[in-house]
């Protein structure tokens, strides 16, 4: 991996860790595909430098010029001996220390003149590395503090199951379920039903929802592609996370295999299942429509929820009345989405005509660098991009695409509902062109 992927990786976690301050660094390595202790080294250096400075996502190595001395074959076998059959009848099973405090000791280690460890971290590698000691991941059990009423939406796809694949077309998800529901009062809020969820549908879902309740001050959804994008080569963020960007909501992508920050519509999507979906078995999607119309009325006001914020009462009953939410606005600016990525980097090979690709679009840099990588970082307030080069800032360029102007919101609606539209044709192209059924993967449907 060259330097210009590194600085790249230094400012996505320089990013990631500013918009969400909520993360431990187990999900910020995970999102970044990076080890817990290079976010740890990583988050301490950018801590200490301003958030504008370029010059500490340069890499600073500390390594050592030579291999570090191998422990004799020897000195391992008293350790793990001492380990399997402690000395002096100790009863228990004896640790890093204790194994430090005997080795000086032991008379086969005296005979041969071994110098033993002086860090208990040595023993623990090496019982670590003996399969002596087995790491158990750490349980966190932490309480969820419910948000406001209307405050933070989940939403997430159910699959309808009952619903028998079509013979000629969709063999998995035949029929779908898009629901929302309220974090802070686990009020079921929404059910829209289709048989072709894709990334304009799913928008158009959204909408949907946003034009009955309002505006809420988060909205949170899993890594479906339908709501985040796909790899398609796009490097912005999807039409969805702008719409609600611009919109003033604040998007909160759960952490990859992490559908406990989704919890309460995956909790719904259990009670659904069992209650509603596997009871009534519906078998078109009429029928699902029908059977969840019902299934809400019902789970909102007669079921008893057992969640903290009902008391054992239906959710409805608990919270007869819900605050009013601020409508959509008239007129909406299409580049606010561009202050969340202020300082994303982006590293790019010069083409042979001098040009680079970022979210599809060329920008020139310079001929006489063609197969060499620069680096591109955002810069919101000017709506441009710095171009580095190695320690030097080559250029200034605009970044392409952006409206500049404030539209009105039925207008934005529909060139968001376009760009999605144009995401999902780019990722029928890209599957069909490996062969596979232009199917959507539900990456969090229950």
């Amino acid at each position: 991996m060259t330097e210009a992927h590194w600085i790249a990786e230094r400012a996505a976690l320089r990013c990631l860790a500013c918009h969400h301050p909520d993360w431990t660094q187990e999900e910020l390595a995970t999102c970044l595909g990076r080890s817990c202790s290079w976010v740890k080294k990583w988050l301490g250096r950018l801590d200490q430098a301003p958030p504008d400075d370029l010059s500490v996502l340069q890499s600073r190595s500390r390594a050592r010029h030579t291999p570090p001395p191998a422990m004799p074959a020897a000195l391992v076998e008293r350790i793990l001996a001492i380990r399997d059959e402690p000395p002096e009848h100790l009863t228990r099973v004896p640790g890093p220390r204790t194994i430090l405090y005997y080795l000086p000791r032991d008379p086969l280690v005296q005979a041969q003149g071994l110098v033993p460890p002086r860090s208990t971290t040595t023993v623990w590698k090496v019982l670590r590395q003996q399969g002596r000691i087995v790491h158990e991941p750490r349980r966190r059990h932490q309480p969820v503090e419910r948000p406001a009423p209307l405050e933070e939406i989940q939403m997430d796809f159910k699959d309808a199951s009952t619903v028998p694949p079509e013979p000629d077309g969709k063999r998995q998800h035949a029929v779908e379920v898009c629901n929302f529901v309220d974090a802070g009062t686990s009020i079921a809020l929404w059910a829209q039903v289709s048989a072709d969820f894709h990334a304009e549908t799913a928008l158009v879902a959204v909408l949907s929802f946003l034009r009955q309740y309002g505006l809420p001050r988060r909205m949170t959804f899993d890594r479906d592609p339908r709501w985040v994008g796909s790899a398609s080569g796009r490097d912005f963020p999807s039409a969805l996370v702008r719409l609600l960007r611009c919109l003033g909501i604040d998007p909160q992508v759960c952490p990859p295999h992490r559908p406990d920050h989704n919890a309460f519509v995956e909790r719904y999507h259990r009670t659904y299942n069992e209650e509603c979906l596997q009871v009534e078995r519906p078998r078109t999607a009429e029928a699902v429509r029908e059977v969840t119309d019902a299934f809400l009325d019902h789970y909102n006001w007669v079921r008893p929820n057992q969640a903290r914020s009902c008391g054992n009462v239906p959710p409805r009953v608990a919270c007869p009345t819900l605050p009013t939410l601020p409508q959509l606005p008239e007129g909406v600016d299409p580049d606010r989405w561009l202050e969340a990525i202020d300082g994303q980097a982006f590293a790019r090979t010069v083409q042979p005509n001098g040009n680079v690709l970022v979210d599809l679009r060329p920008y020139y840099i310079r001929q006489a660098l063609a197969g060499r990588q620069v680096v591109l970082v955002v810069r919101a307030a000017e709506r441009i991009f710095d171009v580095w080069y190695a320690h030097e800032r080559l250029k200034q360029v605009p970044i392409k695409g952006l409206s500049g102007q404030r539209l009105p919101f039925e207008q934005y609606a529909e060139r968001m509902q376009e760009e999605a539209r144009s995401d999902y044709r780019r990722w029928l192209q890209a599957h069909r062109h490996i062969g596979q059924a232009p199917l959507w993967t539900a990456a969090g449907s229950g």
